[in-house]
């Protein structure tokens, strides 16, 4: 990576957005990166509309916020139609298609079903914002899954470390599987 990279993750208070962007931006520390993450929901603590952004970069940072997005996750209808529109032409944009059922075409978007595989492969939807983060880990390549899993090792109760480590493979083969079916 050779310059500042910006990362949003949106969607509704309670999927785990702030925390999925929280250990993106301890990992980028944990490869040798800068890395900042701010925070933004609204009054409800749950049901609301919220993102976390992290910028990273190999130089220091002297501005927190993210203003041109290089990618972009949308994990709720709501979230999609408010924090989507400052990705970069050249932008990745990542929804799941079980929450977010109208987005633009025309919109490069990967679909990846983190909610549905959490429910189906783990029985639980809480691990959605892990398997997310494998997915981007592995699509965008910024961090590297053994620093991801070591921020995670860190903020997860203890007990649920090794779904948390299924939910993070989960997470990486559902970015290939996408990787080799649309290049």
């Amino acid at each position: 990576m050779a310059e500042r990279y910006e990362m949003r993750f949106s969607g509704t208070g309670g999927q785990g957005l702030l925390m999925a962007g929280i250990l993106i931006a301890e990992a980028a520390i944990r490869d040798g990166m800068n890395a900042i993450q701010t925070q933004s929901y609204g009054p409800e603590s749950r049901g609301g509309a919220s993102k976390s952004e992290v910028v990273i970069s190999p130089d220091e940072i002297l501005y927190p916020k993210a203003t041109k997005i290089d990618f972009c996750l949308a994990v709720s209808q709501e979230a999609y139609d408010l924090y989507h529109k400052d990705l970069l032409p050249s932008g990745v944009l990542i929804i799941d298609p079980f929450y977010v059922l109208k987005a633009e075409s025309g919109e490069k978007i990967i679909a990846l079903p983190f909610a549905q595989t959490a429910r189906e492969k783990l029985g639980r939807e809480v691990v959605a914002n892990v398997i997310a983060c494998g997915a981007i880990a592995e699509l965008t390549g910024k961090v590297t899954l053994a620093s991801l899993e070591k921020s995670l090792y860190g903020r997860v109760p203890k007990g649920t470390e090794e779904k948390n480590k299924q939910a993070l493979a989960l997470g990486v083969e559902l970015a290939k599987a996408w990787r080799a079916t649309h290049g």
